[in-house]
């Protein structure tokens, strides 16, 4: 099993900044993808961005330009730095890792972190 530790999530006034962390442990195997999800209260969970083992990344449209995802493969740590942030930002962010092998996928999840952007 793969264990995700999510850290950086809090309030934030609009505008503000927030980094978010998750590290990945465990039975990690190869890594695919790893990004970040978020799920606002009342609505469905949604993508907010991806990065491939070839560093190529997808944004959600609601956060290109303003949020930025890496990775830190040594650490196998993924990153979502979130710049002017909106009220419309505020959700709980999960970290998901999927792995591979002998062509299996598995996806794993963090617990989640709170991130509230409010005056």
């Amino acid at each position: 099993q793969v264990q995700l530790v999510e850290s950086g999530g809090g309030l934030v006034q609009p505008g503000g900044s927030l980094r978010l962390s998750c590290a990945a442990s465990g039975s990690i195997f190869q890594i695919y993808l790893m990004g970040w999800y978020r799920q606002a209260r009342g609505k469905q969970r949604e993508l907010v961005a991806t990065i491939t083992g070839d560093s190529s990344t997808n944004y959600a449209d609601s956060v290109k330009g303003r949020f930025s995802i890496s990775r830190d493969n040594a650490k196998n740590t993924v990153y979502l730095q979130m710049n002017s942030l909106k009220p419309e930002d505020t959700a709980v962010y999960y970290c998901n890792v999927v792995t591979t092998r002998r062509d299996l996928r598995y996806t794993n999840w963090g617990q989640g972190t709170q991130v509230t952007v409010s005056s």
